[in-house]
C-alpha cells in the first residue's frame, strides 16, 4: 500500500519545486506515483520560518498532485552524515520501497545540497543490507535497494548524463515554486532580500530549463548526473 515508484528527497522544501518539478509532473501524468521527504524545515532561510514553509511545502504538494511528503526535521545546514541521519533516511526507503530515487545535486552553492546528496545516495546503498535492522510502527521492515538515484541539478549549472524533456510541465512547475511565497519576489516583503528572491530569479530559472531543453532539441528540460551508468534495451528509445 505504501510502495511509491518514485521518491524525492531534499535537503530543503523547494528543492525539489526549484529543480525537478517538472519531472515530478511528467511521471505523474505518466501514472508514476511520486512522494517527497524533505530532510529539514528549512529553519535557517533567511526568509520565513520553519512553520509557514511546512505550510508552503503541503500547498505545493497539493499543486504537484504527490502520493505523501514528509519532514524528517534534521538540523538545517548542521545535519551530519551519521547513523542516526541514515537510519532515518533508509527507514524512509524501506517504507515506500521507490524503483528511483532523486536527491539533490552532488556539488552546489548551498553546503546542505552536496550534503543531502551523499547522505540519500548511501542510505540508498545501506538500505538494502539485510543486516541492518529498521522498524516503521514497530514492524521490522525488509531490505530494499532502488534501481537508480538521479541527482538532479541545482544552482550550478552542471553537465547533465540524462535530461528529461519537461515542455508541457513548465508553468505548473512555476506555479509549485511560487507556492513558496516566502521565499521569492514579492515587491510588499520587507524581509532580507536573497539571492532567490531578486524580480530575476524565475528568469534564470526559465534560462536553466531552456538551456537543457535546447540540449535535447525540445523548449524545457530538467537535467540529472548518475554516479551508476544506465542501462537500456532499446536504444531507439533514448533521444
Amino acid at each position: 500500500m505504501n510502495k511509491i515508484d518514485i521518491l524525492c528527497f531534499a535537503a530543503h522544501p523547494d528543492d525539489i519545486e526549484l529543480a525537478c518539478s517538472g519531472t515530478v509532473l511528467k511521471h505523474l501524468d505518466l501514472g508514476y506515483k511520486v512522494g517527497i521527504v524533505d530532510l529539514t524545515q528549512g529553519e535557517l532561510g533567511t526568509r520565513g520560518s520553519a512553520e509557514l514553509r511546512i505550510i508552503e511545502a503541503e500547498n505545493s504538494s497539493k499543486i504537484l498532485g504527490i502520493s505523501v511528503r514528509e519532514n524528517l526535521k534534521l538540523e538545517d545546514c548542521f545535519f551530519q552524515k551519521n547513523k542516526e541521519s541514515l537510519l532515518k533516511i533508509v527507514e524512509k526507503i524501506r517504507q515506500y520501497q521507490p524503483e528511483i530515487i532523486l536527491c539533490n545535486a552532488e556539488y552546489d552553492r548551498h553546503i546542505d545540497h552536496g550534503r543531502a546528496s551523499d547522505l540519500v545516495n548511501d542510505a540508498a546503498f545501506l538500505s538494502g543490507l539485510v543486516k541492518i535492522e529498521t522498524h516503521n510502527e514497530g514492524v521490522l521492515q525488509n531490505p530494499w535497494r532502488p534501481k537508480q538515484v538521479y541527482n538532479y541539478i541545482q544552482d550550478r549549472m552542471t553537465k547533465p548524463d540524462i535530461i528529461v524533456d519537461i515542455s508541457p510541465y513548465y508553468n505548473k512547475k512555476t506555479e509549485s515554486i511560487q507556492a513558496f511565497g516566502s521565499q521569492f519576489y514579492n515587491p510588499n516583503n520587507t524581509e532580507p532580500e536573497t539571492p532567490i528572491s531578486t524580480k530575476s530569479f524565475m528568469e534564470y530559472i526559465e534560462c536553466h530549463a531552456r538551456e537543457f531543453g535546447r540540449l535535447i532539441n525540445v523548449k524545457y528540460g530538467e537535467g540529472f548526473t548518475i554516479k551508476r551508468p544506465i542501462g537500456t534495451n532499446n536504444l531507439v528509445d533514448l533521444l
